[in-house]
């Protein structure tokens, strides 16, 4: 990898003098249907990287080596079709005219990895334009894609938002993959892209792609459910400064540039980044978590206390024979909510600065070396909610690309903030809360509380303690009724044996100790370190006989956290994990173009789970003098690694720990037993204990079969229509599940059970626990759905837009404990709006998106997302003269009850006003 990273900066070394060409000029004018000017539109010379944009009155110039005469001129604009304009010799007044274009006449790459019209691509697919990017609400450019057909998103936070395609969507988009020009955009750390963080900068974004279902044959493992593809701006092409200013409600600020030069004929520059801060929407659901997670929890509101999902620290007790009237209760404690822990500092930001240098070696060959920085502040949300402050990564990136090659190389590192001595850095809001309960307790006059033997006794002994003995005398005076001696205890005990206060210094002196010790048990500290490297590279052969594409790729991941997520430690180093793949694709056009066949697979090579091949198969048939009908059929196979954390994950959440899975598996008891022996769970009847053996192997390669068939035409040269099925069928289903067994993988003796009980805070000392792992479910697990949407351009002045998603998960009979993270709604809709009016100087684009209520799992939290309608909305007035637009706008406008992601906020409503200024 070294070597390749030294090779492409040789190559953007090379001399310039040996570029001197016979350059000659052509100078013109690109106007639309009644001739009037277009600006912004891009000019290029086809088969090379050079061209221009035109500027405000529609004017262009470029220099051309006509030697090898004719020279075609590729003139493109959003909104409008295509133009090749062949040049035998220079041009001073040419004039172009631009059509409006069809819905047909977008050109999309990510579908087969090679330029096609979007009309004919063989798999479903959604684009788009810079137009429809600028039109996006959301302050994440991830989140705006809610409004096209069959794309859930689920928002964590305000600026922390995964997608997917067909179902089993979460908060950390771990069946899909995510890239800007082709470089990978997550987190090595927490195997998950933090919304568009490391992506590509709004005011740079040419264009966004979306492949729905499998594409491992082409994109490798994880590419499961879909791909996101984000295309840059050329420096090139599109050159000069653009800025974009907006405020507005919940502090919200942001900021965003673009500046692109060309240094003469072969050098470009451009640097693009941006500055959004805002007041984050807070987790606040006081719902008891699911007993699916939680087996002990009481009922919300109960005065023996529950498990909140929004709340930490609030600890269970079981007792025993020992605690009288409250043998076999589970007792919890009273926990700290999220705003309690974060102390007020709500602020959400993200930071991103994007610089790169392209050089024209030669008129066909274009290298490229960029670099990304991105920071943020957010809230995450996978097994626990940690709280990411100043974290986000680097990514720096080398390209070499010819007409029909590419090599790339980019190496991301993450961080995890917190190192001015001064800023809490990142940490785990679960580990923050139950370590803040197991501090030694102080008295009234801030004294330590100690035992009978002189130990000190922390907050949550203390209140347990306190609980106990007020139940017990209320239980015995009133007769023994429970409810009234729940009642009592828990007023003697929030009274008599508090926890610790947030907003006292005593809270906050132990919050500040904890959330910077990174010492795991200790602290709540999260590192992050991680290093993702990879390198590609890719040949496209065209001939009469058939069109050939081939390529490979190497990754390597060095993961880090200290030991604070998964299973390394600053002494062991870094865990090294490895894939690497290779993929052809062949494709043939017959019946005079109006039949595509084309086959495609790949071979990936994994550290942990051998070898898998993906292949996929398609057809397109095309009806229509202008091929405006087309009729696509696929079937895919795609493989699916777990995620990195899954792999290498050891992190202790109190009611369980989480622990990787790629060894030779576990094996244990299913946690039926926190129902059937509940208190102390003295050793039992070898036959009780195995009717509930569990047992699971080491992970597998998750595996789908997918088959689709889909119709996109142009049914009028108004009206728009693309419609999907599909059908899957999972096999070594990744799912998580929860049961009570040793950390070395060997089954509990009866006396190790007895010993561990209550098993949900065990010893750490002891190796029996309830134990959380990723595991292959033994059944096929099938789903299904579709899709249409429907366009119909009036004119520029108005364009209606509409499209339904239907999805189903067809298995239901999971094994009991196991959860599927289907997480997505059966039904969803669109309906949108948008046009130009006064000669295109006023701009406006309106959505509304209905959501049906669904059961999202996760295993921080799991419970039910409320029906959602929502309506967003942006207005646009430009001032030519001053190259300004005036915005206004906002997302869920009404505020109407917006969840995305169960344990996270709901995203309400943001709006803004603000100006775009843009000179060519």
């Amino acid at each position: 990898m070294r070597h390749l990273f030294t090779y492409l900066l040789l190559c953007l070394m090379l001399p310039l003098s040996g570029w001197a060409q016979n350059l000659q000029t052509v100078k013109g004018t690109v106007q639309d249907e009644e001739g009037r000017p277009l600006p912004g539109v891009t000019v290029l010379i086809r088969g090379t990287g050079t061209g221009d944009a035109t500027n405000d009155q529609g004017n262009f110039e470029l220099k051309v080596d006509f030697a090898k005469a004719p020279v075609v001129l590729v003139v493109s604009f959003v909104g409008y079709a295509a133009q090749n304009i062949p040049l035998a010799g220079p041009a001073s007044d040419l004039v172009v005219k631009m059509r409006l274009s069809g819905m047909l006449d977008q050109v999309v790459v990510s579908a087969s990895r090679v330029e096609e019209s979007i009309g004919r691509v063989p798999v479903t697919v959604e684009k788009l334009s810079t137009r429809q990017v600028e039109q996006i609400t959301t302050p994440d450019l991830v989140a705006g894609l809610a409004r096209f057909k069959s794309i859930d998103v689920s928002n964590s936070s305000m600026l922390l938002t995964s997608f997917s395609t067909r179902g089993f969507s979460s908060s950390r988009s771990d069946r899909v993959i995510q890239l800007s020009d082709y470089a990978d955009t997550q987190l090595p750390s927490l195997s998950s892209n933090f919304g568009n963080l490391l992506g590509t900068p709004i005011l740079d974004v040419a264009s966004v792609e979306v492949v729905h279902g499998p594409a491992s044959a082409l994109y490798g493992a994880n590419a499961f459910n879909g791909v996101l593809l984000t295309n840059s701006k050329d420096p090139f092409k599109d050159t000069g400064l653009t800025v974009r200013l907006r405020g507005g409600n919940r502090d919200l600020l942001d900021g965003q540039l673009r500046y692109a030069l060309k240094l003469g004929e072969r050098v470009a520059f451009k640097i693009a980044g941006g500055y959004i801060r805002a007041r984050d929407f807070t987790g606040n659901n006081f719902d008891a978590t699911s007993k699916l997670l939680e087996p002990a929890n009481n009922a919300a509101g109960s005065n023996l206390g529950y498990d909140a999902v929004s709340v930490y620290g609030d600890a269970g007790n079981t007792f025993g024979a020992t605690g009288g009237a409250l043998a076999g209760k589970t007792v919890f404690l009273p926990g700290f909510s999220e705003a309690d822990l974060i102390t007020g500092k709500n602020e959400t930001y993200s930071l991103k600065v994007a610089p790169s240098v392209s050089v024209l070696l030669t008129d066909h060959i274009k290298a490229t070396a960029s670099y990304r920085y991105a920071a943020s502040n957010t809230t995450f949300q996978a097994a626990s909610r940690y709280r990411i402050v100043d974290a986000g990564a680097h990514q720096g990136k080398l390209a070499i690309e010819g007409r029909n090659w590419f090599v790339r190389a980019f190496q991301t590192r993450d961080f995890s903030g917190g190192r001015d001595p001064l800023t809490d850095g990142s940490y785990n809001l679960g580990f923050l809360g139950g370590l803040l309960q197991n501090q030694p307790a102080l008295n009234a006059a801030g004294q330590p509380v100690l035992d009978a033997t002189g130990k000190p006794v922390t907050y949550a002994q203390r209140y347990f303690g306190t609980y106990a003995a007020a139940y017990n005398a209320a239980f015995g005076a009133n007769g023994g009724n429970a409810d009234a001696a729940a009642l009592t205890a828990r007023t003697t005990a929030n009274t008599a044996a508090p926890v610790l206060q947030p907003g006292t210094p005593e809270f906050a002196a132990a919050r500040d100790r904890i959330i910077h010790n990174p010492i795991p048990g200790q602290g709540a500290r999260l590192i992050l370190r991680s290093i993702l490297t990879e390198g590609s590279g890719q040949y496209n052969f065209n001939s009469e006989v058939a069109d050939v594409v081939v390529g490979g790729s190497y990754r390597q991941y060095d993961l880090g956290s200290d030991g604070s997520l998964l299973q390394d430690t600053r002494e062991s180093g870094r865990i090294r994990n490895y894939e690497y793949g290779a993929y052809a694709q062949v494709s043939k056009a017959l019946l005079d173009d109006h039949l595509k066949l084309a086959a495609a697979g790949r071979v990936d090579r994994f550290q942990n789970f051998g070898t898998a091949f993906s292949p996929r198969v398609s057809a397109v048939f095309s009806l229509g003098a202008e091929k405006q009908h087309n009729f696509r059929g696929s079937y895919s196979r795609a493989f699916r690694a777990a995620s990195q954390d899954a792999q290498y994950i050891r992190l202790d959440v109190g009611r369980a720990i989480l622990v990787g899975n790629v060894g030779a598996g576990f094996q244990g008891y299913t946690t039926g037993l926190a129902t059937q022996l509940p208190g102390i769970l003295a050793p039992t009847r070898t036959a009780d204990l195995a009717a509930l053996e569990y047992q699971s192997p080491g992970l597998k390669l998750e595996k789908v079969n997918s088959g689709e068939v889909g119709y996109r035409g142009q049914l009028t040269s108004k009206l728009f229509v693309d419609l999907d099925y599909f059908y899957s069928a999972y096999d070594n289903f990744i799912a998580t599940r929860n049961f009570i067994g040793n950390l070395d993988g060997s089954r509990p003796t009866a006396a190790q059970i007895g010993a561990a009980a209550p098993f949900r805070f065990a010893n750490a000392a002891l190796p029996t626990r309830v134990i959380q792992i990723n595991t292959n479910v033994d059944q096929t697990v099938k789903s299904q759905g579709a899709g249409i949407s429907v366009g119909y351009a009036f004119g520029p002045a108005l364009t209606v837009t509409g499209n339904y998603s239907y999805n189903e998960l067809i298995t239901t009979d999971f094994q009991p404990g196991t959860l599927s993270f289907f997480n997505t709604p059966q039904n969803k809709f669109n309906l949108g709006v948008d046009g130009q009016l006064f000669d295109r100087k006023l701009s406006y684009n309106a959505n509304y998106r209905y959501v049906d209520s669904y059961v999202f799992e996760s295993t921080f939290a799991t419970g039910t997302i409320p029906t959602a309608q929502v309506v967003d909305a942006q207005f646009g007035y430009a001032v030519p003269k001053l190259h300004t637009t005036v915005q206004v706008g906002g997302t869920n406008l009404f505020d109407s009850t917006n969840f995305q992601v169960y344990g996270a906020g709901s995203q309400g409503r943001i709006v803004y006003a603000g100006l775009l200024f843009d000179i060519k």
